[in-house]
Protein backbone atom coordinates (compact mmCIF):
# COMPACT_ATOMS: atom_id res chain seq x y z
CA UNK A 1 0.00 0.00 0.00
CA UNK A 2 1.21 3.42 -1.08
CA UNK A 3 1.60 5.93 2.01
CA UNK A 4 -0.93 8.78 0.73
CA UNK A 5 1.24 11.75 2.30
CA UNK A 6 3.84 11.00 0.43
CA UNK A 7 3.23 13.73 -1.93
CA UNK A 8 4.80 16.83 -4.17
CA UNK A 9 6.63 19.07 -1.80
CA UNK A 10 7.19 21.49 -4.87
CA UNK A 11 4.87 22.86 -7.83
CA UNK A 12 6.65 21.88 -11.43
CA UNK A 13 5.79 23.40 -14.68
CA UNK A 14 4.74 20.70 -16.66
CA UNK A 15 3.81 18.43 -13.01
CA UNK A 16 1.72 15.57 -14.30
CA UNK A 17 -0.36 14.93 -11.16
CA UNK A 18 -3.46 15.38 -14.00
CA UNK A 19 -2.18 12.91 -16.23
CA UNK A 20 -1.94 10.58 -13.33
CA UNK A 21 -4.76 8.07 -14.51
CA UNK A 22 -3.54 8.37 -17.88
CA UNK A 23 -0.07 7.79 -17.23
CA UNK A 24 -1.07 4.49 -14.39
CA UNK A 25 -3.57 3.14 -17.88
CA UNK A 26 -0.53 2.56 -20.14
CA UNK A 27 1.94 1.73 -17.62
CA UNK A 28 3.62 -2.06 -18.04
CA UNK A 29 1.91 -4.19 -15.24
CA UNK A 30 4.95 -5.14 -14.42
CA UNK A 31 8.46 -4.11 -14.15
CA UNK A 32 12.32 -4.54 -12.40
CA UNK A 33 13.11 -1.54 -11.54
CA UNK A 34 12.13 2.66 -11.67
CA UNK A 35 13.96 5.19 -13.52
CA UNK A 36 12.54 8.72 -14.09
CA UNK A 37 15.50 11.00 -15.57
CA UNK A 38 13.42 14.23 -15.19
CA UNK A 39 11.83 13.86 -11.87
CA UNK A 40 10.54 17.56 -11.59
CA UNK A 41 8.06 17.63 -8.73
CA UNK A 42 7.57 14.09 -8.79
CA UNK A 43 3.78 13.75 -9.14
CA UNK A 44 4.22 9.82 -10.58
CA UNK A 45 7.36 8.84 -8.47
CA UNK A 46 5.38 9.91 -5.45
CA UNK A 47 2.08 8.17 -6.41
CA UNK A 48 3.78 4.85 -7.39
CA UNK A 49 6.10 4.87 -4.65
CA UNK A 50 8.27 2.11 -6.40
CA UNK A 51 10.74 0.00 -4.30
CA UNK A 52 13.46 0.25 -6.11
CA UNK A 53 13.67 3.80 -8.01
CA UNK A 54 16.40 5.99 -9.50
CA UNK A 55 15.42 9.73 -9.56
CA UNK A 56 17.79 12.32 -11.11
CA UNK A 57 17.42 16.06 -12.74
CA UNK A 58 19.88 18.81 -14.15
CA UNK A 59 18.32 21.47 -11.68
CA UNK A 60 21.00 20.95 -8.82
CA UNK A 61 18.61 22.88 -6.71
CA UNK A 62 15.51 20.61 -6.93
CA UNK A 63 18.34 17.67 -6.66
CA UNK A 64 19.59 19.61 -3.36
CA UNK A 65 16.10 19.80 -1.64
CA UNK A 66 15.55 16.03 -2.40
CA UNK A 67 18.66 15.03 -1.05
CA UNK A 68 17.72 17.18 2.49
CA UNK A 69 14.80 16.11 2.53
CA UNK A 70 15.91 12.75 2.78
CA UNK A 71 18.68 12.57 5.17
CA UNK A 72 17.52 15.61 7.34
CA UNK A 73 13.72 16.15 7.48
CA UNK A 74 13.93 17.90 10.80
CA UNK A 75 16.14 20.62 10.40
CA UNK A 76 14.73 21.57 6.83
CA UNK A 77 11.27 21.44 8.57
CA UNK A 78 12.65 23.77 11.30
CA UNK A 79 14.16 26.21 8.38
CA UNK A 80 10.83 26.28 6.38
CA UNK A 81 8.67 27.07 9.26
CA UNK A 82 10.96 29.93 10.31
CA UNK A 83 10.90 31.68 6.98
CA UNK A 84 7.02 31.10 6.91
CA UNK A 85 7.09 32.78 10.98
CA UNK A 86 9.21 35.46 9.96
CA UNK A 87 6.97 36.73 6.47
CA UNK A 88 5.27 39.77 8.11
CA UNK A 89 2.73 42.16 6.72
CA UNK A 90 4.97 43.28 3.89
CA UNK A 91 4.97 39.74 2.31
CA UNK A 92 6.49 41.13 -1.29
CA UNK A 93 9.14 43.23 0.30
CA UNK A 94 10.47 39.55 2.21
CA UNK A 95 9.73 37.55 -0.62
CA UNK A 96 11.96 39.63 -3.02
CA UNK A 97 14.27 39.89 0.18
CA UNK A 98 14.95 35.50 0.20
CA UNK A 99 14.70 35.98 -3.52
CA UNK A 100 18.16 37.78 -3.55
CA UNK A 101 20.04 35.53 -0.47
CA UNK A 102 18.89 32.29 -2.84
CA UNK A 103 20.37 33.86 -5.86
CA UNK A 104 23.19 34.77 -3.58
CA UNK A 105 23.53 30.83 -2.41
CA UNK A 106 23.47 29.73 -6.17
CA UNK A 107 26.05 31.56 -7.22
CA UNK A 108 28.66 30.21 -4.42
CA UNK A 109 27.12 26.88 -4.73
CA UNK A 110 26.00 26.61 -1.11
CA UNK A 111 24.04 23.61 -1.38
CA UNK A 112 22.63 23.37 2.29
CA UNK A 113 19.70 22.90 4.32
CA UNK A 114 18.99 26.58 4.08
CA UNK A 115 18.68 26.49 0.23
CA UNK A 116 16.59 23.95 0.05
CA UNK A 117 14.38 25.71 2.78
CA UNK A 118 14.70 28.76 0.37
CA UNK A 119 14.37 26.72 -2.18
CA UNK A 120 10.83 25.43 -1.30
CA UNK A 121 9.70 28.44 0.02
CA UNK A 122 10.27 30.60 -3.13
CA UNK A 123 8.49 27.97 -5.32
CA UNK A 124 5.08 28.28 -2.88
CA UNK A 125 5.06 31.88 -3.26
CA UNK A 126 6.06 32.55 -6.45
CA UNK A 127 4.33 33.12 -9.52
CA UNK A 128 2.22 29.65 -10.86
CA UNK A 129 5.23 27.74 -8.88
CA UNK A 130 6.84 28.57 -12.15
CA UNK A 131 11.01 27.79 -11.91
CA UNK A 132 12.81 30.09 -14.57
CA UNK A 133 16.46 31.57 -14.24
CA UNK A 134 17.72 34.26 -16.55
CA UNK A 135 21.54 33.95 -18.69
CA UNK A 136 23.07 33.79 -15.32
CA UNK A 137 21.40 31.12 -13.36
CA UNK A 138 19.20 33.27 -11.04
CA UNK A 139 16.27 32.37 -10.24
CA UNK A 140 13.60 35.14 -11.65
CA UNK A 141 10.08 34.74 -10.98
CA UNK A 142 8.23 37.42 -9.12
CA UNK A 143 5.96 37.09 -6.12
CA UNK A 144 2.52 35.68 -5.92
CA UNK A 145 1.14 37.47 -3.25
CA UNK A 146 0.21 34.55 -1.48
CA UNK A 147 1.22 34.27 2.67
CA UNK A 148 0.22 29.93 2.72
CA UNK A 149 2.26 27.88 4.44
CA UNK A 150 5.35 26.64 2.23
CA UNK A 151 5.34 22.90 3.81
CA UNK A 152 2.97 20.23 4.90
CA UNK A 153 5.05 18.48 7.82
CA UNK A 154 3.42 15.07 7.68
CA UNK A 155 4.01 15.12 4.20
CA UNK A 156 7.54 16.07 4.61
CA UNK A 157 8.54 13.26 7.13
CA UNK A 158 6.71 10.50 4.80
CA UNK A 159 8.70 11.60 1.43
CA UNK A 160 11.61 11.87 3.64
CA UNK A 161 10.87 7.97 4.54
CA UNK A 162 9.99 7.19 1.09
CA UNK A 163 13.05 8.74 -0.82
CA UNK A 164 15.62 6.54 1.82
CA UNK A 165 14.87 3.92 -0.76
CA UNK A 166 15.26 5.75 -3.59
CA UNK A 167 19.00 6.73 -5.59
CA UNK A 168 18.83 10.25 -6.37
CA UNK A 169 21.08 11.29 -8.53
CA UNK A 170 22.50 14.88 -10.69
CA UNK A 171 23.04 15.90 -13.87
CA UNK A 172 22.40 14.43 -17.78
CA UNK A 173 19.26 12.28 -18.44
CA UNK A 174 21.31 9.90 -20.62
CA UNK A 175 23.82 9.40 -17.69
CA UNK A 176 20.74 8.79 -15.79
CA UNK A 177 20.00 5.69 -17.59
CA UNK A 178 23.13 4.04 -18.05
CA UNK A 179 22.07 1.20 -15.63
CA UNK A 180 18.72 0.16 -16.94
CA UNK A 181 18.08 -3.30 -17.81
CA UNK A 182 15.95 -5.15 -19.79
CA UNK A 183 12.38 -5.05 -17.75
CA UNK A 184 12.80 -1.91 -16.02
CA UNK A 185 10.37 1.04 -16.61
CA UNK A 186 11.87 4.10 -17.66
CA UNK A 187 9.43 7.26 -17.47
CA UNK A 188 10.68 10.65 -18.92
CA UNK A 189 8.84 13.64 -17.98
CA UNK A 190 10.79 15.38 -20.62
CA UNK A 191 11.04 19.26 -20.75
CA UNK A 192 8.96 20.62 -23.36
CA UNK A 193 9.28 21.16 -26.76
CA UNK A 194 7.84 24.66 -27.25
CA UNK A 195 4.41 25.15 -28.69
CA UNK A 196 5.58 28.06 -30.69
CA UNK A 197 9.34 26.99 -32.37
CA UNK A 198 10.92 29.75 -31.82
CA UNK A 199 10.54 29.96 -28.06
CA UNK A 200 12.40 27.28 -25.55
CA UNK A 201 11.64 28.33 -21.97
CA UNK A 202 14.58 27.52 -19.56
CA UNK A 203 14.32 26.01 -16.15
CA UNK A 204 18.14 25.52 -15.77
CA UNK A 205 20.39 27.81 -17.48
CA UNK A 206 21.38 25.05 -19.74
CA UNK A 207 18.40 24.99 -21.01
CA UNK A 208 16.56 21.89 -23.27
CA UNK A 209 17.42 22.56 -26.81
CA UNK A 210 16.36 21.24 -30.58
CA UNK A 211 19.60 18.78 -30.17
CA UNK A 212 18.76 17.73 -26.37
CA UNK A 213 15.34 16.90 -27.95
CA UNK A 214 17.00 14.99 -30.70
CA UNK A 215 19.36 12.84 -27.97
CA UNK A 216 16.80 12.06 -26.40
CA UNK A 217 14.51 10.75 -29.32
CA UNK A 218 18.21 8.40 -29.61
CA UNK A 219 18.42 7.16 -26.00
CA UNK A 220 14.69 6.44 -26.06
CA UNK A 221 15.04 4.30 -29.32
CA UNK A 222 18.23 2.66 -27.21
CA UNK A 223 16.66 1.83 -24.64
CA UNK A 224 13.79 0.08 -26.58
CA UNK A 225 16.86 -1.81 -27.90
CA UNK A 226 17.61 -2.46 -24.71
CA UNK A 227 14.39 -4.35 -23.20
CA UNK A 228 13.46 -1.29 -21.64
CA UNK A 229 9.69 -0.18 -21.05
CA UNK A 230 9.55 3.56 -21.96
CA UNK A 231 7.18 6.35 -21.63
CA UNK A 232 7.51 9.76 -22.62
CA UNK A 233 4.85 12.65 -22.38
CA UNK A 234 5.28 15.84 -24.06
CA UNK A 235 3.36 18.48 -25.82
CA UNK A 236 1.33 17.19 -28.94
CA UNK A 237 3.85 18.95 -31.42
CA UNK A 238 5.00 18.10 -35.52
CA UNK A 239 8.68 18.26 -33.84
CA UNK A 240 7.97 15.62 -31.38
CA UNK A 241 6.00 13.33 -34.10
CA UNK A 242 9.07 13.58 -36.32
CA UNK A 243 11.11 12.68 -32.80
CA UNK A 244 8.77 9.41 -32.12
CA UNK A 245 6.89 8.66 -35.32
CA UNK A 246 7.00 5.99 -38.18
CA UNK A 247 8.92 3.88 -35.42
CA UNK A 248 5.75 1.52 -34.35
CA UNK A 249 5.68 3.64 -31.00
CA UNK A 250 2.26 3.71 -29.46
CA UNK A 251 1.59 7.44 -29.19
CA UNK A 252 -1.39 8.32 -28.00
CA UNK A 253 -3.29 12.19 -27.86
CA UNK A 254 -4.63 13.57 -24.55
CA UNK A 255 -6.50 16.80 -23.60
CA UNK A 256 -4.85 19.12 -20.43
CA UNK A 257 -5.07 22.11 -18.51
CA UNK A 258 -2.18 24.56 -18.67
CA UNK A 259 -2.45 26.60 -15.75
CA UNK A 260 0.75 28.58 -16.37
CA UNK A 261 -0.25 30.22 -19.10
CA UNK A 262 -0.94 34.30 -18.29
CA UNK A 263 -4.13 34.04 -20.92
CA UNK A 264 -6.76 31.76 -19.81
CA UNK A 265 -8.30 31.14 -22.56
CA UNK A 266 -5.13 29.04 -23.59
CA UNK A 267 -5.30 27.23 -21.08
CA UNK A 268 -6.16 24.05 -22.44
CA UNK A 269 -3.99 21.70 -25.09
CA UNK A 270 -3.01 18.38 -26.01
CA UNK A 271 -0.43 16.58 -24.94
CA UNK A 272 0.96 13.40 -25.96
CA UNK A 273 2.26 10.02 -24.09
CA UNK A 274 4.52 7.56 -26.12
CA UNK A 275 5.04 3.99 -25.13
CA UNK A 276 7.19 1.55 -26.80
CA UNK A 277 5.52 -1.30 -25.44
Amino acid sequence: MSNKNVTPFVKWAGGKRQLLDKIFERMPQTYSNYFEPFIGGGAVLFELQPENAVINDINASLINAYRIIESNPQEFIEYVKKLDLEMGEDGKTYYYSLREHYNDKLMKEAFDVELAALFVFINKHCFNGLYRVNGKGLFNVPYNNSKKESIDEESIRAVSDYLKKVTIKLGDFEEACNEAQKGDFVFFDSPYAPLNPTSFESYTKEGFDVESHERLARLFDQLTKRGCYCMLTNHNTAFINELYGNKGYRIDVVRVKRMINSDASKRTGEEIIICNY
